[in-house]
């Protein structure tokens, strides 16, 4: 089956992505920690890729979030790791695969992946 892109039209955050989801899988034993970060929001899922399911998703797009000073800053991201992590535990998950989607480990995403950590996920 062929690609419904090709390779030079994505751009080197997207490359960067499809080189680590070659390495990186979720198992139902251990799902995949994918996170999402634009200009606006961050959001962050646990998926089995196995089954192809979501498992437990935040975002701070929604309302459902109560954030004050942005929902696209450091404290957001914390914000959203914490989320994650306590829907994750209710749904009886402790280990994960951390998967950055391309991102540099700092700033959001390193304040997303340690909150997570410190609320409980083992990755």
């Amino acid at each position: 089956m062929k690609p419904r892109y090709r390779r030079k039209d994505l751009n080197p955050r997207q490359r960067r992505h499809l080189r680590i989801r070659t390495r990186i899988k979720g198992t139902p034993e251990r799902p995949r920690l994918a996170i999402f970060r634009s200009l606006r929001y961050i959001s962050a899922q646990v998926i089995d890729d196995t089954s192809g399911r979501v498992l437990a998703s935040v975002t701070t797009a929604g309302k459902s979030m109560d954030i004050a000073g942005g929902r696209a800053n450091v404290a957001a991201a914390k914000q959203v790791g914490q989320a994650l992590a306590e829907a994750a535990k209710a749904k009886n998950i402790e280990r994960v695969v951390f998967d950055r989607s391309g991102y540099k480990f700092h700033g959001r995403v390193k304040a997303l992946a340690d909150a997570a950590r410190e609320a409980g996920l083992e990755f």
